[in-house]
């Protein structure tokens, strides 16, 4: 029988969505294809217990579809707690476009795939994400009102980079807060890695606080342009994982904590904006044994979703401010709670998350 292997995990081609690894009792999984303009997508939609499923669409140049799917599925499960644990009344989503986003896309394909997020009647509402530009998000606006992160003169919230790095550079204050006995994030030494939109934002708030910044990016071009901003010093090691730093901020794509970096890890925090950053659940139990502090990604990059979920039920920027700020509060409870009770603080995280959408379907079976 052929097979493909996900994660380590060998699986028939007979079972290739229930029996991935990260399928998570999803609820629907959507394929999308057209021909005429190349679109192949795939669209998750984890839980819609607490409200529609809201999550960005992440235009990728994966190698195959199976690493497509193990993505949305991964993201999608992702959006289900990050909604749930800040207090938002949405489900979790997320779909891929599976191309080059410089090259590949065009206004057609993503009309296209408008429509078959139209299709869906509100079930899934799309959003901004890696490959994606707010100009997209109103393209894609021109076939259906299931949309978010739409051009503020469009009646939109607009680009929600800066509030997701706001509330991350929020979290970030309440890990140190709890492991340093101080929030003040003044001479740490601070490593970013992935400096996009939402990477340079938290730049800037280190910065302007005093943390000594070190950057990292695939792109030369990004790291001059930074560093020439805010006077950061770029990285120039061959081991980033190694080096001593009071924290580490992965800020670009998933899963950097993993069976390869993570006995390197010389940083006493971890608090990125990134989606996923543990290759595995049992990456988190390593670091709790090796007293780094993890701040889970989903709690403390939520400020985007805060953002785009504005759109939704009108709240104006104040709100969204306050509602990002208030990721210090949760993160800084999620910690103690993880101590108190000797879990990860993902766990902890993710079953404050499963306690509030398990009330919510308790409340409506009634």
């Amino acid at each position: 029988m052929n097979s493909k292997v996900i994660s380590g995990k060998e699986l028939s081609k007979a079972d290739p969505v229930f029996g991935q690894l990260s399928f998570d009792d999803h609820e629907q999984i959507v394929f999308c294809n057209d021909k005429d303009t190349g679109l192949k997508a795939i669209i998750g939609i984890h839980n819609t217990v607490l409200g529609p499923a809201l999550g960005g669409t992440r235009m990728w140049n994966y190698a195959n579809e199976w690493e497509a799917l193990n993505d949305v599925l991964r993201l999608s499960r992702g959006m289900t707690f990050k909604a749930a644990i800040t207090g938002l009344n949405l489900g979790g989503g997320k779909a891929v476009i599976i191309g080059d986003a410089k090259t590949q896309k065009t206004p057609e394909l993503m009309r296209k795939f408008g429509e078959f997020v139209h299709s869906l009647s509100g079930k899934y509402i799309t959003a901004e994400d890696v490959g994606m530009t707010t100009e997209d998000m109103d393209t894609v606006r021109e076939v259906t009102p299931y949309v978010t992160g739409i051009s503020e003169s469009k009646g939109g919230a607009g680009n929600p980079s800066p509030i997701t790095a706001y509330g991350v550079f929020m979290g970030m204050k309440a890990a140190a807060k709890f492991k340093f006995g101080s929030d003040v994030l003044e001479d740490k030494s601070v490593f970013v890695q992935g400096i996009g939109n939402v990477g340079e934002a938290l730049v800037e708030h280190l910065v302007n606080e005093g943390a000594k910044v070190t950057i990292t990016d695939l792109s030369q071009e990004r790291l001059e342009s930074v560093r020439s901003k805010y006077g950061v010093s770029i990285y120039t090691g061959k081991d980033l994982y190694s080096e001593a730093m009071d924290i580490y901020a992965p800020c670009a794509l998933g899963a950097t904590i993993n069976d390869d970096s993570i006995y390197r890890l010389k940083a006493k925090i971890i608090a990125g904006a990134a989606n996923n950053q543990l290759a595995e659940d049992r990456h988190g139990v390593m670091l709790q044994e090796r007293g780094i502090v993890y701040a889970p990604d989903f709690l403390i990059n939520a400020g985007g979703i805060i953002n785009v979920y504005a759109e939704l039920e009108n709240y104006d920027r104040q709100e969204i401010i306050r509602k990002t700020e208030n990721i210090y509060n949760t993160t800084l409870e999620i910690l103690q709670r993880s101590e108190a009770n000797d879990v990860t603080p993902n766990v902890a995280a993710v079953n404050t998350a499963k306690e509030r959408i398990a009330k919510r379907k308790s409340e409506h079976s009634k």
